[in-house]
C-alpha cells in the first residue's frame, strides 16, 4: 500500500433501523466513501443513513441472498480498498486505529505485521484452517496480501462472548476489490480473493442478538433451515434417528462448546449459548417430522418463524 491508501465502506441494509445508527457512529472518519445498498427497508433505516451527507444511498430489490445486494454495494465502490460490514456490526475503536494504521503500510511492513498477528494469536490461524477444510481455499498463495480477516466478538444475554467455540468469528472484511468477489451462493459464505489472506487483531462488534428474544427468533429461523435440509436429504424416521437428534447430538455438542471450547468461562451467557445451541438439533428433528407427517414444505420466514 502507499501512504493514506483511500478506503471505501460497503453495507447492504434492509429494516436495519435498530443498528445502522450504531453502525455509521463507529466509522465517521474511518473512510472517504461510504456506500449503502438497501432493498426497500419499510423502516427508518435509509432515514437515518442520510442524515449523514457524505453516504450514498442506493435502493434495490430485497434479494433472497442478501450477499448480492453486498456485492452490488461493493461494486458502487470508487476506492479499490474496501471494508465490508454489516449494519447490525460495529468497528471498534481498537480495530479503526489499526486499519488506519494498516492504509498506511507498505507491503513488506504489512507482511511483517500480518505474521507477527498470527503469532501472538494461533487461534486464528486454528480457525482459519478449520473454514478453509470446510469451504476450501478462500485466496491464492500470492505473496501480496489482498484480504484480511477480522476477528468478531458477538453479544450474547448483556456480554461479548470470547469461548465455546465462537471466538474469533473470522470475517474477511477488508480487501481489494479489483481481485475479490463475493460469490453469493450460501449464507455463511467468505470473500474470495486472488491474493493472500492475512488476519487483523482488532475486534468487530457484532450485535446479531441485542435480546434474548431476537436469539430465539433467528434460532428458529436456523432450525428450520436445518428441517428443510433434512427433508431434502430424506432422513429416516426411526428410533436410532430419533436418539441421534435428540440425545447424542446434543450432548455431543454441548460438551464441545462448554467444556472443551471453555464456554464455562463465559459464565451464564457461555452455559446458556451451549444450552441453547444442542437443542437446535431436537428442535430441528421435531420440524422435520412435521414436516413428513403432513407432507408440506416450508417458506422459512413465512410458514415458521
Amino acid at each position: 500500500m502507499k501512504n493514506n491508501t483511500p478506503l471505501s465502506i460497503a453495507i447492504a441494509t434492509y429494516n436495519e433501523s435498530a443498528n445502522i445508527g450504531r453502525c455509521l457512529k463507529s466509522i465517521e472518519g474511518l473512510a472517504s466513501e461510504i456506500i449503502i445498498v438497501d432493498g426497500q427497508s419499510t423502516d427508518d433505516t435509509v432515514a437515518i443513513a442520510k442524515k449523514y451527507p457524505s453516504i450514498k444511498v442506493i435502493s434495490t430489490t430485497n434479494k433472497p441472498n442478501f450477499h448480492i445486494n453486498k456485492q452490488m454495494a461493493i461494486d458502487e465502490c470508487k476506492n479499490d480498498w474496501v471494508l465490508l460490514l454489516d449494519a447490525d456490526e460495529a468497528v471498534s475503536k481498537e480495530l479503526f486505529a489499526e486499519i488506519k494504521k494498516l492504509l498506511t503500510l507498505s507491503t513488506e511492513k504489512i507482511v511483517e505485521e500480518s505474521n507477527a498477528v498470527l503469532q501472538s494469536h494461533p487461534l486464528f490461524l486454528r480457525h482459519q484452517q478449520i473454514l478453509q477444510d470446510r469451504d476450501g481455499e478462500y485466496g491464492s498463495k500470492s505473496n501480496e496480501y489482498t484480504a484480511f480477516f477480522v476477528p468478531r466478538l458477538n453479544y450474547f444475554l448483556g456480554r461479548f462472548i470470547r469461548y465455546g467455540g465462537v471466538y474469533p468469528d473470522g470475517q474477511i472484511r477488508l480487501f481489494r476489490k479489483s481481485v475479490s468477489h463475493q460469490p453469493a451462493k450460501d449464507v455463511h459464505e467468505q470473500i474470495h480473493t486472488d491474493g493472500r489472506v492475512g488476519w487483523l487483531s482488532s475486534d468487530l462488534l457484532h450485535f446479531a442478538d441485542p435480546t434474548f428474544s431476537r436469539y430465539l427468533l433467528r434460532n428458529s429461523r436456523y432450525t428450520s433451515n436445518i428441517a428443510t435440509e433434512l427433508q431434502e436429504k430424506k432422513l429416516p424416521i426411526s428410533f436410532i434417528s430419533f436418539l441421534n437428534y435428540f440425545m447424542v447430538k446434543p450432548i455431543w455438542w454441548f460438551v464441545l462448546t462448554y467444556f472443551r471450547h471453555k464456554g464455562i468461562l463465559d459464565g451464564f451467557s457461555g452455559f446458556v449459548f451451549s444450552w441453547y445451541s444442542s437443542l437446535r438439533f431436537p428442535i430441528a428433528y421435531i420440524k422435520y417430522f412435521e414436516l413428513t407427517s403432513t407432507n408440506q414444505k416450508i417458506t422459512v420466514g413465512k410458514d415458521w418463524d
